[in-house]
């Protein structure tokens, strides 16, 4: 049987034996290495924390976990959040499996269309608003402070908690930890909960942190986050801050669907993207790949090479493909 994130991490969690635990089936995700990228950045080891592989596709699920069981322990009836779309439908599909009304507030005509129909799918009230990220964050935090909705975004420290669980994998995986740490910088809730588990486990690890460089006009629409929440925390944390443009995160994306066959979405090749521009330092390196490809199909139909139609014959389809 699938061991539950906060059942295989209890003794690192502020969870009880009062806490009902729901899982999915989160965590434990792959640690996949990357040899042909590697050897393209001229690195010794690569190594790619796939959380795209996690419930609902992207790494929200490990704190959600933890943050819906903490807000059915607590009592409540109703979570809320705002979100650019993974936040949603991970807060939906375990309100869901809690039994928790969701209500879920998107700026909009920001989220990917494949997102939202993923959150309404599995239930949520989903509410558009006339404004950004940061307003619509807001009133998600005014609607929880009128005490009926739990808020289930990176504010609520119980969800950094559970994030913190990627970097206990990874290091209990190689054995010792990596070099360097690389992942994307939207909100920053999930380089705050890395440099945490590193706190925890007395490690020095540098992290990369990567961002966008137009904020609130990126492809990237999980990243698209003018002000980010924990820019603080980030800034405590002593990562190392790059900005990629939307077309160095296009490259890093294609690269790493055609050399090592993973389709993530855009957002989540922002650590791949500073690699290949040479601005992180280590031999050993660590790239998390935050959310699936699938999140986001219309901009992958934009950039993916055409189907090509072709007679239903043996010759036409070689004369098709060169040969």
């Amino acid at each position: 049987m699938t061991a539950a994130l906060i059942d295989r991490f209890r003794d690192r969690l502020p969870v009880s034996e009062r806490t009902p635990v729901v899982s999915l089936g989160e965590g434990s995700t792959p640690l996949l290495p990357a040899p042909r990228l590697a050897r393209t950045a001229g690195l010794g080891e690569l190594w790619l924390k796939w959380e795209a592989s996690n419930p609902t596709g992207s790494y929200k699920d490990r704190g959600m976990t933890v943050a819906v069981s903490k807000a059915l322990e607590e009592g409540f009836g109703a979570v809320v959040c705002a979100s650019t779309g993974n936040t949603a439908a991970s807060a939906a599909a375990y309100a869901a499996r809690a039994g928790l009304r969701a209500l879920v507030l998107v700026p909009g005509g920001a989220v990917a269309g494949a997102k939202l129909a993923q959150t309404r799918m599995l239930g949520a009230k989903v509410l558009e608003l006339d404004g950004d990220f940061g307003a619509t964050l807001a009133v998600a935090q005014e609607l929880a402070d009128r005490g009926e909705h739990a808020l289930v975004n990176s504010l609520n420290p119980f969800r950094r908690e559970g994030q913190k669980t990627a970097v206990f994998e990874i290091v209990e995986e190689l054995g010792s930890p990596p070099d360097v740490l690389v992942l994307p910088f939207g909100g920053g809730g999930n380089t705050s909960s890395y440099a945490q588990a590193l706190a925890e486990l007395g490690l020095g690890t540098p992290i990369v942190s990567v961002e966008a460089a137009e904020r609130r006009t990126t492809i990237a629409s999980a990243i698209r986050i003018g002000e980010p929440a924990h820019a603080e925390a980030v800034a405590a944390s002593q990562a190392l801050v790059v900005a990629v443009s939307d077309e160095e995160l296009i490259a890093a994306w294609r690269e790493l669907a055609a050399l090592e066959g993973l389709f993530c979405e855009p957002s989540s090749a922002a650590g791949l993207a500073a690699l290949r521009r040479g601005e992180v330092d280590g031999d050993r390196v660590v790239v998390t790949v935050t959310g699936h490809g699938l999140k986001d199909p219309v901009v992958a139909e934009s950039h993916a090479a055409p189907a090509v139609s072709v007679r239903a014959d043996a010759d036409a389809v070689l004369e098709a493909v060169g040969r």
